[in-house]
Formats: C-alpha cells, sequence, structure tokens
C-alpha cells in the first residue's frame, strides 16, 4: 500500500448512498463497480440500501393510495 492511501476502504456515507442509487437504477460502469468493491464500507452499503428500499416502498405505498382514493 502506498503512503498516501492508508486503508484501502476510505469513503462516505454518501458515496455508499450514490452507489445504491445508481444501481437501484441498474446503471453502472464496470470501472465504478469494481472501485466500489474495494473503497465502499460494507455496513454504509447496507444501511443505504435499506434506506433505499424503505423509500421505494413508502413511494409505491403513497402512489397506489393516491390512485386509488
Amino acid at each position: 500500500m502506498s503512503d498516501n492511501g492508508g486503508s484501502p476502504r476510505k469513503s462516505s456515507f454518501g458515496q455508499s448512498m450514490r452507489a445504491v442509487l445508481w444501481s437501484f437504477f441498474g446503471v453502472r460502469k464496470r470501472r465504478d463497480l469494481e472501485a466500489d468493491a474495494t473503497q465502499l464500507n460494507p455496513l454504509h452499503v447496507i444501511a443505504a440500501a435499506l434506506i433505499c428500499a424503505a423509500i421505494f416502498i413508502v413511494a409505491l405505498i403513497l402512489i397506489v393510495r393516491a390512485v386509488v382514493g
């Protein structure tokens, strides 16, 4: 490892959230996917995925209620 790099997993929660959002759309470049695999914290990715899934479910429920109600 290089002196300026430190630990290979140095990313913020925002970067994890952005990676999960792009994955929800299915639009990821292989280069970005490989970079994410080495840089993102798995706990951040899991938390971001749960948050995005909850937001998606709530949005679907609100849309259905608006259409039906």
